[in-house]
């Protein structure tokens, strides 16, 4: 039975896997604005969205997580076209508004505060240097304009607690879902450090795309096939 299930999970994640394959084999160095990049690079999230909705979907409570990660997927994919037609700040936006539904797709419960805690003490120390320095360091400030002054440290605490309840969830449950879930988390983070290394430090990071979108792609991934196990609960299990 869990071998026939998790054939059925492949043939659902195949459109996923072919359209990754796509975008690698095709685009070949950093995307100018292009609209064929631009949907190449959409397609995976797309295909990530059509197996949240085909795996098993409802518009009931039953379905919740499922229907906060489409939401969150939908927002990731907006995030993704507008960063590739060079509007960094819009994309940034859309990114986290997917991390809010993210957050609520995760849950508060258990709340795990002593996690929460030592996610969030580096990234307050950060934006402390981030605040301090901003005047000093001109090579980065004439990079950012007013919304990314003020929306980067936003950003960081939204991805931030993203990362936390995903942690969280998987500490308590402890299944092989949601412990991937929270290592696509932490992948999401790390996707995003690594842009904002080169785009903000303009530090020359040996194939940087493909480290970037791989994270980035394995994150979504994760997230997405958290959902696998949603939906009403079985009555044997019930039962017990």
């Amino acid at each position: 039975f869990l071998i026939f299930k998790a054939k059925a999970q492949s043939l659902k994640l195949a459109p996923f896997f072919l359209s990754v394959v796509l975008y690698f084999a095709l685009v070949r160095k950093d995307p100018q604005g292009e609209l064929w990049t631009t949907v190449l690079k959409c397609l995976p999230i797309v295909a990530l969205m059509l197996y949240v909705v085909i795996k098993g979907f409802a518009l009931n409570k039953h379905y919740r997580r499922s229907q906060l990660i489409l939401l969150g997927l939908v927002f990731s994919c907006g995030g993704d076209a507008l960063l590739n037609v060079n509007l960094f700040p819009f994309g940034m936006v859309s990114f986290g508004v997917a991390h809010l539904f993210y957050i609520g797709a995760f849950g508060w419960q258990p709340l795990k505060w002593i996690l929460g805690l030592c996610i969030y003490v580096p990234v307050v120390i950060c934006k402390y240097i981030y605040f301090s320095y901003l005047k000093i360091v001109v090579f980065v400030a004439k990079y950012l304009d007013e919304i990314l002054i003020i929306g980067v440290p936003i950003y960081c605490v939204l991805i931030s607690t993203m990362l936390w309840r995903a942690l969280a969830r998987a500490v308590d449950a402890k299944s092989f879902l949601t412990i991937f879930c929270a290592v696509g988390a932490a992948l999401f983070v790390i996707s995003d450090a690594l842009i904002a290394v080169t785009m903000f430090l303009s530090v020359a990071l040996p194939g940087a795309r493909l480290q970037i979108m791989i994270t980035y792609y394995i994150a979504q991934f994760a997230i997405a096939l958290s959902t696998a196990d949603d939906g009403p609960t079985p009555k044997c299990k019930k039962q017990k």
